[in-house]
C-alpha cells in the first residue's frame, strides 16, 4: 500500500488542514508506505514572496513533524527537489483536455481572486496529477475540497494507460467521513481558510490555548437552543461545532447530541474549544524546537528527496519508454 499526498507551504495551517489532511498523513504511516510532499512548485502559481515561501516550507515541515510524521517511517520531501514532478507534468499535458481544466472549481475561484491569471493556475491540476501518478500511488488522503483534483488525476492516468499502455497505478482518494470540511467559526457557510476566512473564525494549529478558547466562545451559532446535527441552513454553526468536536474527541456525533441535550450554547462552545486545545497540544508543544533548527529541517528534506527521487526516476523510465521520448533506458 503506497499512500501519497501533497500540501502547500502557504500561510499558517489551520484546524481544517489538520483534521482533513495532516492527521490522515500521520495515520498513513501505520497502514503502508507514506510519501508526503511539500508542494512549493504549486505555490508559485500565484504572486508570492520567494523568501517567505522558503520560510513557509520550514514552518509546514515543523508542523507535520510535530504532528507525528516521522522521516524514518515515511518519505517527507520538498517537491522542487525532485525535478521529475515538472517533467511528468509536461508529458501529461498531452492527455489532459482543455475543457477539463476549464471546469476546475479551484481555477475559477482563484481567477476571481487575482488580476493576473498565470498559466500555472490553469495547469495546476496537471501538476497535481503528476505528483500522484509519479509514485504509482494507491491512496491519496486529502480534504474534501480536493476531490475534483483527485478525480482528474485518475482520469488522466487512465487515459495515459489507454493510449500508451499500462504504466500508472490509478489511485483512489480517501476523504475523512467527519471533519472533511471544517467551516469558518464566524461564517459557517464558508470553509475555514487562511486567505479567505475571518481572523476570529480561523483556528490555527499553533494558536495559544487562550486564543483558541476565545475563538470558539465567539463562534456563530443560531437563535435556537438545540444542539443537533442538522442540514438546516440556520444550524450550520452548530453542525460545524459538532463535527469538530466529534473529530477532536473521537466520539460519534449521535453520542455528543445526547451528551449536550439541554445544555446551553455557551457551555457547548466552551467544551468544543477545550477539546480542540487538547487535540492540538502535541503540535503546539513540539513545533518551536523543530522550527528553530533550520539546518536539521533541511537535512531531513534532503534525505526525503533522495528516497523520493529513486522512485520517481524508475517511474519516468517507463513513462519515457511508453511515450517514445528520450534515449532508450535513460534513468
Amino acid at each position: 500500500m503506497r499512500i501519497f499526498s501533497g500540501i502547500q507551504p502557504t500561510g499558517r495551517k489551520h484546524l481544517g488542514n489538520y483534521m482533513g489532511a495532516i492527521v490522515p498523513y500521520v495515520q498513513g504511516q501505520e497502514r503502508g508506505e507514506g510519501i508526503y510532499c511539500l508542494v512549493d512548485l504549486h505555490a508559485t502559481t500565484v504572486p508570492y514572496d520567494p523568501a517567505k515561501l522558503r520560510s513557509d516550507v520550514y514552518d509546514l515541515q515543523a508542523v507535520l513533524m510535530a504532528a507525528g510524521l516521522d522521516p524514518e517511517r515515511c518519505v517527507l520531501f520538498r517537491q522542487s527537489d525532485v525535478i521529475e514532478h515538472a517533467e511528468l507534468q509536461w508529458l501529461l499535458n498531452s492527455v489532459t483536455g482543455y475543457g477539463e481544466l476549464s471546469r476546475m472549481t479551484q481555477f475559477k475561484d482563484k481567477s476571481d481572486q487575482h488580476d493576473f491569471i498565470s498559466a500555472g493556475i490553469f495547469n495546476y491540476p496537471i501538476l497535481m496529477a503528476a505528483d500522484i501518478l509519479l509514485y504509482n500511488t494507491d491512496e491519496v488522503p486529502v480534504g474534501d475540497d480536493q476531490r475534483q483534483h483527485v478525480e482528474l488525476a485518475r482520469d488522466v492516468g487512465q487515459r495515459f494507460n489507454s493510449r500508451f499502455g499500462e504504466t500508472f497505478v490509478i489511485a483512489k482518494g480517501v476523504y475523512p467521513e467527519v471533519g472533511a470540511r471544517v467551516m469558518d467559526l464566524q461564517m459557517p457557510e464558508k470553509k475555514m481558510s487562511t486567505t479567505g476566512g475571518s481572523p476570529a473564525g480561523t483556528v490555527y494549529v499553533t494558536d495559544e490555548p487562550d486564543a483558541i478558547i476565545k475563538k470558539f466562545k465567539s463562534a456563530v451559532t443560531d437563535s435556537g437552543r438545540e444542539i443537533r446535527h442538522s442540514t438546516d441552513r440556520d444550524k450550520a454553526g452548530i453542525r460545524n461545532l459538532l463535527e469538530i468536536l466529534a473529530v477532536a474527541r473521537g466520539t460519534p456525533i449521535a453520542e455528543l447530541e445526547r451528551e449536550f441535550e439541554g445544555a446551553g450554547y455557551g457551555d457547548f462552545k466552551l467544551a468544543v474549544g477545550e477539546a480542540v486545545v487538547e487535540y492540538l497540544a502535541p503540535v503546539r508543544e513540539g513545533y518551536d524546537a523543530l522550527r528553530a533548527d533550520e539546518p536539521g529541517l533541511e537535512r531531513t528534506l534532503a534525505l526525503g528527496a533522495e528516497k523520493a527521487r529513486a522512485i520517481a526516476r524508475e517511474t519516468m523510465v517507463g513513462v519515457r519508454a511508453a511515450m517514445g521520448v528520450g534515449p532508450t533506458g535513460r534513468a
